[in-house]
């Protein structure tokens, strides 16, 4: 991970549909506070990929920046693994 990226955040590709957009799909574990179980969270993120670089299934990094749209206020970093 970059040193310069204070922010960055990492999550597989799950939709390529858009041109110049894809959407990102970070998991995370959260304690249940009654239960005391782990719960497997999921958040959906729009980024900017502005080379349309990144697939459906590609591992990578993204950051903050200005907002590009209503719901996309992220950009693509690096591509970490791809597709296979």
């Amino acid at each position: 991970m970059p040193s310069d990226t204070v922010k960055a955040l990492k999550g597989v590709v799950v939709s390529a549909a858009l041109q110049k957009t894809r959407t990102l799909k970070i998991e995370r574990l959260v304690k249940h506070a009654t239960y005391r179980k782990y719960i497997k969270r999921t958040t959906k993120i729009i980024f900017h990929d502005e080379d349309n670089k990144s697939q459906v299934g590609d591992e990578v990094l993204i950051r903050p920046c200005r907002p590009r749209s209503k719901r996309k206020s992220f950009s693509l970093l690096e591509i970490i693994k791809a597709a296979p």
